[in-house]
């Protein structure tokens, strides 16, 4: 059977007097007085077709049985609408076919929701995800993936990268988040791990000679979901040889430049905008700062070198700061704002959230009555403090008050509605992150990016010396609106360096051999310098689509709870799979 010429999309006015054959969904179907309208709707987009008893009347009793999302195939000639019924929404909206023949090739129950529209209820669109995905909104989600997937690959396929898989099944080695693990059936007790990132792979490609490495790699971390954050997802991984961090800059910025073109019609400016781990923090409160709005944070320890306010006075005495922000015209905060602000705060690890409101010529706070005359003007004078404005204070650690900070900023834009143009693209590098972090609760150091970060050169006395935490890893972040799409750094290559740093981590020799004993075997002979970076595929395709949450952009996502509704996963394995694989249960799965 001959089922189609095009795609539902295809037809314009060029093709008209055009007999041809269509196959696809009822999207919508009305009767005006006997002619049958239907819209049939596939991947690429509508036809309105046109059933005529008078013309056809076999295929126009058979249309008056048609039901929304039955699969059709039918022909007929394509023909211009009557003026004034164009559809200059739809792409064939010049045309429409009149159907001289109808064959039904399925039958559909009602959809448990209408297809044409955006629906809420995301548990009900994942459990019916296949029909979902019909949806004109979230074929184009798919469609956009494809093709900015595809410019990626062409891009780094011009700049002499080869495209190489790496295994899924790994072994677990501490990266960062937890491992999803894998029984291996023939070493009884033994695990594969799922594959946090390709990293120690790429890096050992290096060391092979392979030069310039890329994979759409599929990575796996067991962790709390939020909205941009699924247990399994895509990033673009690249690694280089004989590298530089301003070659990777220029080669993911021009990328860039051909993605947003393409997907946007938007030319993009480069060099990026560059900002320092630390600048970042002191002036937004976060190393992944959205740029489109000011409300900077200021330093303004200086001017109470000698206060009287105690919770000031006790933050500097123990080598804290104090920051502030001026919420330009928000006065008229709310004790609820207020109160949910402070609790943002506090959320960020600070005790409280201190404040002025500057209304009617009048400085009104409960800290007030704590500040000299002097200080009150230097503050006015630092922060630009104006009638209606609103002072927000964080007084302790430098961490700790830029962080919290940071968030009540974000939040203060949100209760504020500042306007944010969404087609503004405000692109920046955050350079040279700290290599360590020191973890009160586990009383040890952890990278903070991965044990691979190469150290800055300049920082390696440092390093020597066991001051860990101002050592400044070659690591970098590309961010856009207050997003990170991705990050990356020149590695380590150097047997030595690499042990040193495992030995900061708290890894004894015995263990990093345990762990890493074929990265170290293999930069035992000739490992060439490299570096690279991973992009969040899924971020940046939400991005692009104007999505708040990657799950819109991912066919086939887990929801907030880890849950695969349409097929139930993840279910109870079957005990006798279990005793197979040697592992033995200790939970009692209730009844589904």
């Amino acid at each position: 059977m001959h089922y189609r010429d095009c795609s539902c999309g295809a037809l314009r006015s060029s093709d008209i007097s055009r007999h041809v054959t269509l196959s696809g969904w009822i999207a919508a179907r009305r009767d005006h007085g006997g002619v049958i309208f239907i819209d049939l709707r596939d991947r690429d987009g509508i036809t309105q077709v046109v059933f005529r008893p008078e013309l056809h009347p076999i295929a126009a009793t058979a249309a008056h049985t048609l039901r929304c999302e039955d699969v059709v195939t039918l022909s007929g000639q394509v023909v211009a609408r009557l003026p004034g019924t164009e559809n200059k929404e739809l792409s064939t909206g010049e045309v429409e076919l009149v159907a001289s023949e109808l064959v039904i090739l399925n039958r559909s129950e009602v959809p448990p929701f209408p297809m044409e529209e955006r629906i809420e209820n995301e548990d009900l669109r994942l459990k019916y995800r296949y029909l979902d995905l019909r949806r004109p909104e979230m074929t184009g989600n798919i469609r956009l993936r494809h093709r900015v997937t595809k410019i990626i690959r062409d891009d780094l396929d011009e700049h002499g990268f080869w495209e190489i898989e790496t295994p899924i099944l790994f072994k677990s080695t501490p990266e960062g988040a937890r491992d999803f693990l894998v029984p291996a059936r023939l070493v009884p007790g033994s695990f594969y791990a799922l594959p946090q990132a390709p990293q120690q792979y790429k890096q050992l490609l290096m060391v092979s000679g392979m030069d310039r490495y890329f994979q759409i790699a599929r990575c796996f971390r067991d962790e709390d979901l939020r909205a941009d954050r699924q247990p399994e997802f895509t990033q673009v991984d690249i690694e280089a040889s004989f590298t530089s961090r301003e070659e990777i800059f220029a080669l993911i910025e021009t990328m860039f430049q051909k993605v947003f073109r393409a997907a946007r019609c938007v030319e993009i400016q480069t060099p990026f905008l560059r900002l320092t781990y630390k600048e970042a923090m002191n002036r937004f409160g976060s190393d992944k700062p959205d740029m489109r709005f000011g409300m900077e944070i200021e330093d303004v320890g200086a001017i109470f070198e000698k206060t009287q306010f105690k919770v000031f006075q006790s933050a500097l005495d123990s080598g804290g700061v104090i920051k502030a922000l001026n919420a330009k015209g928000f006065a008229s905060v709310t004790t609820g704002q207020i109160e949910t602000l402070t609790e943002v705060a506090k959320n960020a690890g600070a005790k409280g959230l201190a404040f002025i409101k500057i209304e009617n010529g009048e400085w009104k706070s409960p800290i007030v009555k704590f500040f000299s005359e002097e200080e009150k003007q230097a503050l006015a004078a630092q922060l630009n403090i104006e009638e209606g404005d609103l002072i927000l204070f964080g007084a302790d650690t430098w961490e700790t008050s830029c962080t919290a900070l940071g968030r009540v900023r974000l939040r203060v834009a949100e209760l504020q509605k500042i306007p944010i143009d969404r087609e503004q693209l405000a692109f920046l590098w955050v350079i040279d992150m700290p290599l360590l972090a020191y973890s009160a609760e586990e009383k040890k150091w952890n990278a903070v990016h991965h044990p691979f970060t190469r150290p800055k050169a300049e920082d390696q006395a440092l390093l020597d010396a066991g001051k860990f935490g101002e050592v400044r890893a070659e690591a970098y972040d590309i961010v856009l609106n207050g997003m990170e799409l991705g990050g990356g750094s020149l590695r380590i290559h150097e047997n030595e360096l690499q042990t040193q740093i495992f030995k900061a981590l708290g890894i004894d020799p015995e263990k990093q051999e345990e762990l890493f004993g074929h990265l170290l075997k293999a930069f035992r002979y000739g490992a060439p310098p490299h570096g690279g970076i991973a992009l969040g595929l899924d971020r940046l395709i939400s991005l692009l689509a104007y999505e708040s949450s990657i799950r819109d952009v991912i066919a086939f996502p887990k929801n907030n709870r880890g849950m695969e509704l349409m097929t139930g996963a993840p279910s109870p394995a079957d005990p006798k799979d279990l005793r197979v694989l040697s592992i033995a249960s200790t939970v009692k799965i209730a009844s589904q």
